[in-house]
């Protein structure tokens, strides 16, 4: 794709992520995504994180396929979990399901440190190598099962779940910091799920349901073998 064509298109992309929060802020409260958030989007090359076939479709405002039955998902959807979580320069971030490594892009160009789970290692490889040509220092990689999250690196200033689970795992929850973020689709796969903004004050948890999603299910261990 030519650099003008591809600054094109995401400029186009960026401006309906910013269209997509003014109409959806009746239901997730929020009407401006946050300056450093839209500025990360900037940054991180969508079309370098999905497969070739896709990549005349990168910069839409939708999910695309990435092998192995998963998706990259939906740029707004990218966008608002990722405001979500509220990231600060100095947060250490684990994101669950690291499928393409696009999440996971954008994420370590807001926080200090992210850690990131992939249970399918066909997905693992490929988003180390481009990650690795990303030229990311702060990201560390490891294929296993992300409901359990990472206990030996917890506590975390946020937690993002890109695959919808039927609860809010115990695990993850737990490896919250006071003052946590984790940001998780609910729901039964192929039916109703719920974007989910659990908070974390003492240990105490207040749940906000944000938006109405549809995700891949969150794969176990038992289901990945």
């Amino acid at each position: 794709m030519p650099l003008f064509a591809r600054q094109e298109r995401m400029e186009d992309m960026l401006a309906t992520i910013e269209w997509e929060f003014r109409a959806t802020a009746s239901l997730t409260g929020r009407s401006q995504i946050q300056p450093q958030v839209l500025q990360a989007m900037a940054e991180v090359p969508r079309n370098e994180f999905v497969p070739a076939a896709q990549k005349n479709s990168a910069f839409a405002n939708s999910p695309l396929p990435i092998g192995a039955g998963q998706t990259i998902s939906q740029p707004f959807i990218v966008a608002l979990m990722t405001d979500l979580l509220n990231i600060a320069p100095d947060h250490r971030i684990l994101e669950i399901g690291t499928g393409s490594g696009y999440q996971t892009a954008v994420l370590a160009k807001l926080a200090r440190q992210v850690f990131s789970i992939e249970i399918l290692s066909s997905l693992a490889r490929q988003a180390e190598q481009r990650l690795a040509g990303q030229d990311f220092h702060n990201i560390r990689l490891k294929t296993g099962d992300g409901y359990l999250g990472w206990a030996e690196e917890a506590p975390f200033d946020g937690i993002i779940v890109t695959a919808a689970a039927s609860h809010s795992p115990e695990p993850l929850r737990e490896q919250l910091k006071n003052g946590g973020r984790l940001v998780i689709p609910v729901g039964v796969p192929g039916l109703h799920q719920d974007l989910l903004l659990i908070e974390k004050t003492g240990e105490e948890f207040r749940t906000t349901s944000v938006l109405g999603v549809v995700f891949v299910p969150l794969i176990r261990k038992q289901d990945a073998s």
